[in-house]
């Protein structure tokens, strides 16, 4: 079992800046890949970035790419989330992740946190 908790959510305006941690309990972390996930109401969970096991690969959605940045320190258990140029449409309940391999499929993912509330204000 992994257990994931993320923290760091929050208000912000639009333009403005906010930096997701997601950290990691039980099994090993280095282990596994690890991806962002966000969701509004009645909508689909949609992927955000993902990277691999050493945070050597990355990969983002087209919607976040140039604005958010996924990065991991595994001597701390820890997977980040760097979102600058926030927009209004960035508003979303965001997860993180973590599975074997890396994807872009919701399914693919075993372990799931509970979720941060970012609001985008415009």
């Amino acid at each position: 079992q992994v257990q994931l908790v993320e923290s760091g959510g929050g208000v912000v305006q639009a333009g403005g800046s906010l930096r997701l941690s997601c950290a990691a309990s039980g099994r090993t972390f280095s282990n596994y890949a690890m991806a962002w996930f966000r969701q509004v109401p009645g909508k689909e969970r949609e992927f955000v970035a993902s990277i691999n096991w050493s945070g050597g690969s990355t990969s983002y959605a087209d919607s976040v790419k140039g604005r958010f940045t996924i990065s991991r320190d595994n001597a701390k258990n820890t997977v980040y989330l760097q979102m600058n140029g926030l927009k209004p449409e960035d508003t979303a309940v965001y997860y993180c992740a973590a599975a074997r391999t890396r994807g872009s499929a919701p399914l693919r993912y075993d372990y799931w946190g509970q979720g941060t509330q970012v609001t985008v204000s415009s």
